[in-house]
């Protein structure tokens, strides 16, 4: 196989859908292997391929296959094959195995037979599943046959596309094709025995999806940008717009063809720009591009498949933006010769909007403009296309001029464009009046520098620092105040600036940097609208000698005995030189014990070393004065008290830890006495944990008088504490009974009543009571009974005591303690029996009559 691609066929790859073939990359297609050829006509696809442009090609190849002679056993030669030779049945059954017998009962099989492809449209409605074809063998009047169909679309993924009856070989696709899912399919049809043995050698069927107009043409952008340069004559290229098709584009399916809609503005021409139909190329069809009058085009395309029948066609728009891109041909110009403008002083030198040029090209390299006849002045370059603001670059000053006039030139700073014939520069006359406005004051010294030494009095004139008004045909007053005063050491006089000190300046302040002191004042005037100014005052301190020096450091620790270590001292004085070192450092007289224990020895200006002058000193705490004298003028001297820890050393010098102790002032006696106490007080802390815990034990340990798995409610539970009995008190048990008679309650006010107080009236919710108790009713009559109190107008405005848990001497129902099982007294006790079940016990002994 041949073939040709635009590109030269450079990496172009060949594949065959066959495993019995390949093919060479020249195209020489050979068997792989030695094949039996079951027909007498092959049928193979070639694909060709470009890795890089990812194209396939696909192409079909007929062998058709010649037998070996019987005579010479040389196979002849070939011949071109004619459709009609293709032995096939014009019906739907397809025989591609055919069987001969010979006439000695010898049998000769020939060459299967070849299916040729099988055409299936997409999108078929069917209904499915939809029969495509039967095969049979003609094997199947002698044994019975099973059929099967293995490949792509049967047993292989996309799963049961196809499918065969196994009994009549009917062979069926079960649902809707998409050629551009898959454009073909290649299956082998398999005849097999009863058990499962190969009758026929498997057969190829080659199954391709007829296209159907199923897809529009898809723009690769809806929108696409593109330029052209004003003045363009026509045919020259803009851009390019694509469209794909996903159907087959070998048939009119997938032709797509272009053609411009619509075109945004149609000046000067409705048919501005054409588009090729076939490759999408749009171009100028006509002259007149002006950036001036038109700088947009906004193109509506449209790509129609089926070669671009609008009748059966599938169509899709996508939208063309042409910019016109601007070329300098036109010359800037001054609409008028003479221009005036009023503008004050302040708004000049930011610079003046002046509006008086057009320049109609939008390159902002295209004009430049020049001031002719003062150099104080000048312009920057047009930022838009047509009359955009120009300003003065110039800073003036009404006071030293009220107007000007110039002379202004415009030109080209680039050439014009090819064939343009005009004067490339404009001149135009410009006054500029001034008028005045109200400007700040400003002081001329500013960050003022002074000089004077620390510690002046307070009240004291430093300096005057006045401003300026800059504004001389103005009557205007300036006024001062402070802006910053870090330390509040000044004072401004409003009127004529004169500052004075308001305390004592120190050198040695926090507020100095570098001995520089800095204030800042503001100067503002009363004009309309007023201004204001600001001025800074640096004032440096020159240092007196106002500070005596101190000793470092405060603390320090020696060993017992001399020449074991010493202690190095040095001083610091918040002066700087000549007012400090180098430094005095002596002893003081007073005590002597000082000098007696101790020797100071000067290293050098700044440093000097302290150490014992007797052989031994006790351990302990000592307060060693040194007097330090500075070397201004006059001196200054500090009596500095250092606390000097002296204590045993060890053989390194170091201060050992019982010395540490004896030196703090302990002695041995004390350390062992807070030694004994420490051991006295834990002692004391375990003894009372173990006691706790012991305690905690027994009361854990301590036994129930009853047994915790009797029900509580009905046994005698005894407590710790007992009443006096029923006849030793005598208490009043009414509280808890209704009370026989009424003479006590008849002649009590109307209103809320107790539960306790038996109604005087027959009022329904007060039943009687019962004779015999009712279980239960000690319980409601107490909660009523305390309802009742609670809401009692007569009760005192005071918790008080209800007094239930005696029952005094009178009780009617007798004492439960007077119950005993040698009663033989004719006392009734069935109503035990009314008393529920917690009376029953009683009941069963007392209320069951007499024992046997």
């Amino acid at each position: 196989v041949k073939f040709n691609n635009c590109a030269g066929n450079k990496g172009v790859r060949y594949e065959i859908n066959s495993l019995d073939f390949k093919v060479r990359a020249d195209g020489t297609i050979y068997a792989a292997h030695q094949v039996l050829m079951p027909s007498k006509q092959l049928i193979l696809m070639v694909t060709a391929w470009d890795p890089q442009a990812l194209g396939r090609w696909e192409t079909i190849v007929r062998f058709l296959v010649t037998e070996k002679s019987q005579h010479n056993g040389h196979k002849p030669k070939g011949r071109k094959s004619v459709p009609g030779e293709v032995a096939q049945q014009q019906s739907d059954t397809l025989l591609p195995w055919r069987q001969h017998h010979s006439a000695n009962g010898l049998r000769r099989q020939k060459r299967d037979w070849v299916i040729p492809p099988i055409n299936v449209p997409e999108n078929s409605r069917g209904p499915f599943p939809q029969q495509l074809v039967r095969i049979r063998s003609d094997k199947d009047k002698e044994i019975h046959i099973r059929y099967s169909i293995t490949g792509v679309g049967a047993d292989q993924p996309p799963m049961e596309v196809f499918s065969i009856d196994p009994v009549s070989g009917r062979m069926y696709v079960t649902r809707p094709m998409d050629r551009e899912e898959r454009a073909s399919y290649h299956l082998r049809a398999h005849a097999v025995d009863m058990n499962g043995n190969k009758v026929e050698n498997p057969i190829d069927l080659y199954i391709y999806v007829i296209d159907m107009n199923d897809n529009r043409p898809e723009f690769i952008n809806q929108v696409y940008n593109g330029s052209v340069d004003e003045g363009s004559k026509p045919g020259t290229y803009v851009m390019t717009v694509t469209a794909n098709d996903a159907d087959d584009s070998t048939t009119a399916n997938g032709m797509v063809r272009y053609r411009i809609v619509t075109q945004t503005p149609q000046s000067p021409s409705q048919n501005m720009f054409t588009i090729n139909s076939e490759t999408g190329d749009i171009v100028t069809v006509a002259a007149g591009l002006d950036r001036e009058k038109v700088q947009q085009y906004i193109v509506i395309v449209q790509a129609t498949d089926m070669e671009g029948n609008l009748n059966y066609g599938l169509s899709n728009t996508a939208t063309a933006i042409i910019t016109v891109t601007d070329v300098n041909d036109n010359p800037p110009e001054f609409t008028t010769s003479t221009v005036s403008i009023n503008t004050s002083a302040h708004s000049l030198g930011n610079g003046v909007a002046w509006q008086q040029i057009a320049v109609r090209d939008g390159t902002p390299r295209a004009t430049c403009i020049h001031v002719l006849t003062h150099s104080h002045f000048s312009f920057t370059q047009p930022r838009g296309p047509r009359e955009k603001m120009q300003h003065f670059g110039a800073a003036v000053d009404y006071e030293m001029n009220r107007a000007f006039m110039l002379t202004v030139m415009v030109s080209n700073q680039a050439p014009l464009a090819s064939g343009i014939q005009m004067s490339f520069q404009s001149t135009a006359g410009v006054t500029i009046s001034v008028t005045d406005v109200n400007e700040a004051p400003y002081f001329p010294t500013n960050h003022k520098l002074i000089r004077l030494e620390e510690g002046v009095p307070t009240g004291t004139v430093l300096t005057t620092f006045s401003a300026v008004d800059p504004d001389r045909f103005m009557q205007q007053a300036v006024r001062y105040s402070k802006l910053s005063d870090p330390a509040n050491w000044l004072n401004i006089n409003a009127t004529n600036g004169q500052i004075t000190t308001a305390a004592v300046l120190d050198r040695e302040s926090d507020y100095i940097k570098n001995n520089v002191y800095e204030a800042t004042f503001l100067a503002a005037d009363n004009g309309i609208p007023p201004a204001s100014g600001t001025g800074t005052l640096q004032i440096y301190l020159i240092d007196i000698n106002d500070n005596a020096p101190e000793l470092l450091p405060k603390e320090a620790q020696i060993c017992e005995k001399p020449n074991l270590n010493v202690i190095n001292i040095t001083a610091a004085d918040a002066d700087i030189d000549p007012n400090v070192g180098p430094f005095v450092f002596e002893l003081p007289s007073v005590p002597s014990a000082v000098r007696k224990n101790w020797t100071i020895t000067r290293l050098n200006g700044d440093y000097a070393q302290l150490s014992l002058r007797i052989m031994y000193l006790e351990a302990g705490m000592y307060d060693v004065p040194i007097i330090v004298t500075d070397s201004g003028n006059p001196p200054l001297y500090n009596t500095s008290v250092i606390k000097v820890k002296v204590c045993p050393c060890d053989e390194n010098g170091d201060c050992t830890t019982v010395g540490a102790v004896a030196a703090a002032g302990l002695g041995t006696g004390a350390i062992i006495a807070i030694l004994i106490c420490i051991i006295i007080l834990l002692t004391m802390v375990l003894l009372f944990v173990v006691w706790m815990k012991r305690r905690e034990k027994e009361r854990h340990t301590k036994q129930l008088l009853i047994d915790p798995e009797d029900d509580v409610r009905d046994n005698i539970l005894k407590y710790d504490e007992e009443g006096g009995g029923e006849e030793d008190q005598d208490y009043d048990l009414s509280q808890l009974q209704q009370p026989e008679t009424m003479d006590h309650v008849l002649n009590k006010t109307p209103g809320v009543r107790r539960v306790d107080e038996r109604p005087i009236g027959a009022e329904p919710q007060y039943p009687v009571r019962p004779v015999i108790p009712h279980p239960g009713d000690i319980g409601d009559f107490i909660n009523e009974g305390l309802r009742a109190a609670d809401n009692d107008p007569t009760a005192p405005p005071y918790d008080s005591l209800l007094v239930f848990d005696y029952e005094g001497s009178g009780s009617t129902a007798g004492s439960v303690s007077s119950l005993n099982s040698s009663s033989s007294g004719d006392q009734d006790y069935d109503y035990l029996n009314d008393w529920g079940p917690r009376f029953k016990k009683l009941a069963d002994m007392y209320g069951g009559g007499e024992e046997d």
